[in-house]
This record gives structure tokens, sequence and C-alpha cells, in this order.
């Protein structure tokens, strides 16, 4: 059987981090096995649902460059890929549970069943229902029925055989957590829409889902899946949970909480390929193959993991995915580990003609929104600015911040400008500007990094200044800002046209 995955978010919110890193993991192991995964939206809780949720989901993807299979928008052998477009389906499951006595209909009132509760707690009971409706004839729940009672359609756990706990492909051997379910939990509500629970287990089975790849708080809902695949007489898919991804601050990373929406970070201009990185090794690790006993210290049957910092292309992570290296613990994302990825994904992005080019058209956005009105705003341009950036741009949403000089006048009436410009003697300042320029006015031909730095070079040794002094006074006059590019750079990025109109008014 061929592998098949799907991602399943609930349109309850933005895509945040963790969300990503499940689609991703879906992604890497279905192109790793050959097989497939799709997008399916699981809509079931109407009360919670935010407008514009799936747009922004299916936009995050689409940033990120995780291209599902089928789902929205790609039509499929497993659609429709809504949840509530496929009631029908889960009406009929849960007349099989009722017909086979797997499940009964409860028409207690929110009420009455709040008051069950409390009576239970007190007398030390962990049940979460006292069954009142288990015991209701046939004729008295189709009579209630008749008369338009609602009603919910409880699993009854009681007629389920005991069975051995369940295997997991990251957390391995699962201990028996039945104890910690609600007594016969809800499967349709008095909606008529499905919890979670029905409706994803209905679904897997009927699209065929191999591989059930999802967050670790659906673990403690296991035990109730496998019962209902028993109860259906069904055969369940390998699971694999994924430990949380937890805020800097340890906090649990959620939609509502935390600087965790994909597209902010999108909006950001970081590199999509280096989020996908730093998320992909987060919580990777050395973890003993199961099925493999180790035969030696040298870590023979295990499987290493790259570090939590190894710059890893697409292909790198399809080919190095393995559930066994996925550890047991909740990990802290890291963001010193993402400027560190994203810096080296940009280095790569913009070592070809082609990838230089999208990062200049991807950073317009972020220079026009800090500088509407600069007339230097030209993709060639761009280009050769983030050119002279390379290494020293975190993401490209810090150009304009970083680098104001190329879009703008210098701000000659900074505090660190005054300070530049009284480091050295004032008579030496337009010295060195009156002895540059007309070399530089000769050479607009051959206007090259390589070219520029060997007349600085030359011009300083004429003057007789140390270099430092030297190169300050250019670098004040140019970009009045102590840090930035070399002074060969910054005058190559700038173009002879404004690298020489600037060396000789400082107005432009």
């Amino acid at each position: 059987m061929a592998t098949l995955l799907r991602f399943a978010p609930s349109p309850t919110g933005a895509l945040h981090l963790g969300g990503l890193r499940t689609a991703l993991y879906n992604h890497l192991y279905a192109k790793k096995t050959g097989g497939k995964w799709i997008l399916r939206i699981e809509d079931t809780d109407r009360t919670r649902e935010v407008p514009g949720a799936v747009d922004g989901i299916r936009a995050a993807l689409e940033w990120s460059g995780l291209e599902y299979d089928h789902g929205p928008g790609k039509p499929g052998p497993h659609g429709p890929y809504f949840q509530s477009e496929r009631l029908d389906l889960y009406h009929a499951y849960a007349n099989k549970l009722l017909d086979n006595g797997h499940a009964y209909r409860c028409f207690c009132s929110r009420d009455k069943l709040a008051a069950t509760r409390e009576k239970l707690a007190r007398t030390g009971s962990n049940s979460t229902y006292d069954r009142t409706c288990l015991h209701l004839t046939e004729e008295e729940a189709a009579r209630k029925v008749r008369a338009g009672e609602k009603f919910v359609v409880r699993l009854n756990v009681g007629r389920l055989p005991t069975r051995p706990p369940g295997y997991d492909l990251v957390f391995k051997h699962l201990k028996d957590a039945h104890a910690s379910l609600p007594t016969d939990p809800v499967l349709l509500k008095s909606d008529a829409f499905p919890t979670y629970h029905l409706a994803s287990v209905v679904d897997d089975h009927e699209m065929g889902i191999t591989h059930v790849v999802r967050g670790e708080e659906w673990l403690p809902s296991l035990p109730l899946h496998r019962d209902l695949y028993a109860a259906l007489s069904l055969p369940p898919p390998q699971f694999a949970h994924l430990p949380i991804l937890l805020n800097p601050d340890g906090s649990k990373m959620s939609k509502r909480k935390g600087d965790v929406r994909v597209l902010d970070y999108a909006q950001r201009g970081w590199e999509p390929n280096a989020v996908l990185n730093w998320l992909a090794l987060a919580g990777w690790g050395v973890q003993q193959d199961a099925s493999t006993p180790s035969t030696s210290s040298s870590g023979q049957g295990s499987k290493q993991a790259p570090d939590s910092t190894t710059i890893m292309s697409m292909e790198d992570m399809i080919q190095s995915f393995d559930f066994s290296v996925i550890t047991h613990r909740r990990t802290i994302l890291d963001p010193t580990k993402l400027e560190y990825m994203n810096k080296h994904h940009l280095m790569q992005v913009m070592s070809t003609p082609e990838g230089l080019r999208t990062l200049a058209e991807r950073t317009l956005p972020f220079v026009k929104e800090h500088f509407p009105d600069s007339p230097h705003t030209s993709i060639p341009y761009l280009e050769r600015v983030i050119f002279a950036l390379q290494g020293r741009i975190t993401k490209l949403g810090d150009v304009p911040t970083l680098a104001p000089f190329f879009f703008a006048k210098p701000d000659y009436s900074s505090a660190e400008a005054k300070k530049m410009y009284h480091s050295f003697p004032s008579a030496n300042y337009q010295k060195v500007i009156d002895s540059l320029v007309p070399r530089l006015a000769d050479m607009q031909a051959s206007w090259d990094a390589a070219s520029l730095s060997a007349v600085l070079h030359d011009e300083n040794a004429k003057i007789g200044l140390k270099q430092k002094e030297y190169m300050t006074i250019l670098r004040h006059r140019l970009t009045g800002m102590k840090t930035g590019p070399s002074v060969a750079d910054t005058l190559y990025a700038l173009g002879p046209e404004l690298g020489i109109a600037r060396l000789r008014t400082g107005e432009c």
C-alpha cells in the first residue's frame, strides 16, 4: 500500500510554527517513502471557527513551499476535504456503532450532566458520567427521538474488550491511558456534528491514511481512537506523535500566545527554507531504534540526527528524516538558531543570479515601506545592495534599517555621525574627498568592487593617512554610520553616479 499522510488543521486561527512543523514532517515522510499527503480541514467545531483561517493556512503552506498533493483547491480521490461536507459519512458510522451496541444515545441536558459530575466528584469517583442513558430501552430512546429531544451519541466503552497498549513511532511502547479518558466519550454532538475523535477516525480510514503524524497533545486520546477502530472493526494506521514545541520562555506554543504565526515570519522577511530547516531540527537527536538492538558503543543500531544548526536543503531534510531520531522531550524553539540559519540560507540563495534577483524582488516592499519616496529602488540596484550586505543581513526585512544610506541621504546630524567626524582632523576630510573623486570619475566603465578597492588603497597610499582614518572619512561621507559593508562594496552598490555625487556634495 502506498504511503498516504494527512495534515489536518482546524480553522480556529492562524497556522503557527507547531502546525507548520507537523505539516513539514508529513511532507518529509511522504516524499521519503514515495507517498503523498493531503490537506484536510477539520471544521466540525463551528463555534470556534475563525473567518479567513483556511485561506491563511493555505497561504502559510504556500509561502513555506510545502505543497500538498490533494486538498482544498486540489481535487483528488479522497474528497471532500472539509469535514463539514462529510457529515453523512459520520452519521453512517455512528449508526453502525449504535447498531452493534458500541454506542448509545444520551439525552441528558447540560445542567443534568453538570450536576452528575459534581455528585460523582463528591464521592471521590474519577468518572465524568453515570451512564444513565445507557440503560434506556430501544423503545424509550426511539420515543425521545420522535419527540424531538436533543441527544448526543456516546461510545459504550464497557462493550470493548481489553487490549494491550498501543505503539507509537516516536514514543514507542505506550502505557495504558484509558483511566484518563472521560466516561463514555461523546462521538456525535447534539448539533449533529461529530467530535474530533469520530471524524478523524472515520476520515483516516475512508481516505486510506497509512500514517497519522500529529502533535503530542493528541497522545492521551490515542486509546480512544484505537477503541473506535476496534469497535468499527477497522485496521488502524500507524501513529507518530510529535513532542510539543515551547516558546523561548518555556511556555506552550499556541495560536494565541507568543511570536508563532507563520505568516508573521513571511511578512518580516524570513527565508521559508530557513524556517523549515529550523523547525525540522527542533527536537531531533539520537534515539535507539527499537527494532534494531545496539551491538556496540559505537552507535550501531542507532541513527544519528543532524546537529541542531545544520544547514539543510529540502532534499537534505527528506533524506535525513526518520521518526527514530525525534526525541521524546519537549523542545524550546531558540530564535538565535533561526537567525544563524537564515543568514546562511540567504547567502546560499544569493550565490546565483536568479536567487539574487528573487531576493531583490522580495526586499522591494520592505524598502518601499520605509522609504516610499526613494528613487533608489530598482531591482538591479537592490541586487547590488543585498550582495554588499551579505553576511550582515539576518532577514530581508532588516535591509532598510540596517543600511538606510542606500535609500536616503546619510544622517550627518546623528550622534554617531558627529562622533565619526570629530575622530579625525577636519583638514584631512576634504583632502581625501578631493583626491578620490577624479580617480573615480575616470573609472566608471570598470566600476566593480575589486577595482574600487585597488583605487582606494592606491589613493590612501598617496595621501599617506593611516588606513583606518582614510576609510573612516569615506565611510562618514558615504553612509554617516560607523559600521557597514566595506567602502569599496558600498561604492559599488551605490553605483558611479550616486557614489560620486554623494562624495562631492553629501546631499544625495
